[in-house]
């Protein structure tokens, strides 16, 4: 059986248009002892094999028809977990490249029973663009994605108009798309261009929030929010539907 951890490592076959703009910067990591044995032991159970040629029959990948909610960049995947159990009825499909969050998520998914999480150890940008179907999803999560503090990189933010129509594409109509950053000047980005989407409508009612939205209950605070927050740092949330 082909190990699920190598199916994403595969070259580009000749021709292939490689984007400029990925959902992750690739950093490597130990996996330690208990992230490998989740590996053995419930990656062919949680881990899903890229492949651009096939669509994804996501009933069959988590064994049910649920509205379907795509995370892009969980980290270590504890907030994930969270939110997956705070939410039985819905099938969470999950892209993250770095190997020891990999990991460990499908540690906890395997150690707490949670059944409603498949994961695809690939760049999110080109599971969108040929595992999922436009109108297929029911909401997408990106917590956190990074900032890029520097302006001569702000090219590299995952946030983009290109992008964020793609992702508002794939919505179905009432779908909801949720950003979350701790990093104001991403988030005045984030906002400028989601209203900029036409196909996109901001939930945020309260004027007195500058257009954004309240933490939705979902959304668990991570230990670094909890640490910003402690020392006065603030977190913006984002939540955009589909018109």
């Amino acid at each position: 059986m082909t190990d699920p951890r190598h199916a994403t490592r595969q070259p580009p076959e000749e021709g292939t248009y490689l984007r400029q703009i990925k959902s992750y910067v690739l950093r490597t990591g130990r996996v330690g002892p208990g992230q490998q044995r989740a590996f053995d032991q419930f990656g062919p159970r949680f881990l899903l094999r890229y492949d651009a040629a096939q669509p994804l029959d996501t009933a069959a990948a988590f064994g049910r028809n649920a509205p379907l909610i795509l995370e892009i960049g969980f980290g270590m995947g504890a907030a994930t977990a969270q939110i997956a159990q705070t939410r039985p009825g819905d099938n969470f499909l999950c892209c993250e490249v770095h190997e020891p969050g990999v990991g460990a998520l499908l540690k906890l998914c395997g150690e707490q029973g949670i059944e409603n999480i498949r994961i695809f150890q690939h760049d999110a940008v080109e599971v969108l663009e040929h595992q999922l179907a436009e109108n297929s999803l029911d909401g997408v999560h990106i917590f956190f994605p990074d900032p890029w503090h520097k302006s001569r990189h702000h090219k590299r933010r995952l946030i983009q108009p290109a992008f964020v129509n793609r992702l508002a594409r794939h919505l179905r109509p009432g779908g909801y798309l949720h950003l979350a950053t701790d990093w104001q000047p991403y988030a005045e980005q984030m906002l400028e261009v989601l209203n900029a989407e036409p196909l996109l409508a901001n939930t945020a009612t309260d004027a007195g929030l500058g257009g954004y939205a309240p933490k939705p209950d979902y959304r668990p605070l991570t230990k670094f929010e909890n640490r910003g927050l402690k020392l006065g740092h603030g977190v913006w949330d984002l939540v955009f539907i589909r018109r």
